[in-house]
C-alpha cells in the first residue's frame, strides 16, 4: 500500500469549507440575521480561506495535476514563505478562523468543515508534509541526433538479420540457406 497523502486531501476539505464558509456568510448577511456581524466575518474568511487554498501542492510522486488558472494565486501564496508552506501554522490558522463562525446558525457548517480542515492539515504536518508549489515545466528543446534510426526498409514480417538473404553479384552467394531442416 502507498503513503497516503494527508495534504492533498485536507487542501480539498479547506476549499470547500471556504466555499461553504462564504456562502453561509452571505446567507446570514443578506437575511439580516441576529449577529450578521458573524457572518461578515464568514465572508472575509471564506474568501481568504479560498484564496489561500486554491493552489494545490506538489505530490511526493510529482504527478500533481494544477487547477485552472492556479499559477497567480501559487505565486501569492509562495510570496509569504514559511508561513504558508508549513502545515502547523495552517492547521492553526484555520482553527482560529473557523472558531467566530460557530457563533451563528448560517456559518456553522463552514466551521465545522474548517475545523475538520484543520485536524488534517495538523496529520499532514505530524507526518512531516509541507506545501511545494507546482510550477510550469519548462519546455526542452532536443535537436535531432544521429542516434535516430531511418525506418525499415522491407515490410513486416522481417526475418533476424542473421538469416536475411545477402545481396552478392554472384548467384552462389546470394543463395539462401534455410536454418530449419524441412522434411519430405
Amino acid at each position: 500500500m502507498g503513503k497516503i497523502e494527508w495534504a492533498m486531501w485536507a487542501n480539498e476539505q479547506a476549499l470547500a469549507s471556504g466555499l461553504i464558509l462564504l456562502t453561509g456568510g452571505i446567507v446570514g448577511v443578506a437575511a439580516q440575521f441576529r449577529g450578521w456581524q458573524f457572518a461578515a466575518y464568514a465572508i472575509a474568511a471564506g474568501a481568504f480561506v479560498c484564496l489561500l487554498e486554491y493552489p494545490r501542492s506538489k505530490r511526493a510522486k510529482g504527478t500533481s495535476v494544477e487547477r485552472t488558472g492556479q499559477y497567480c494565486f501559487t505565486v501569492c501564496v509562495k510570496s509569504f514563505g514559511p508561513l504558508t508552506r508549513n502545515y502547523y501554522v495552517r492547521a492553526f490558522l484555520h482553527a482560529a478562523i473557523c472558531v467566530p463562525g460557530g457563533f451563528m446558525l448560517a456559518t456553522v457548517l463552514g466551521c465545522v468543515c474548517l475545523g475538520i480542515a484543520s485536524l488534517i492539515y495538523l496529520a499532514a504536518a505530524i507526518r512531516g508534509e509541507h506545501w511545494e508549489p507546482i510550477l510550469p515545466k519548462k519546455e526542452v528543446t532536443r535537436k535531432p541526433t544521429d542516434t535516430i534510426k531511418n525506418p525499415p526498409q522491407n515490410p513486416p514480417p522481417r526475418p533476424p538479420p542473421e538469416t536475411r538473404r545477402k545481396r552478392v553479384d554472384d548467384l552462389e552467394g546470394a543463395a539462401y540457406d534455410n536454418p530449419i531442416p524441412v522434411g519430405e
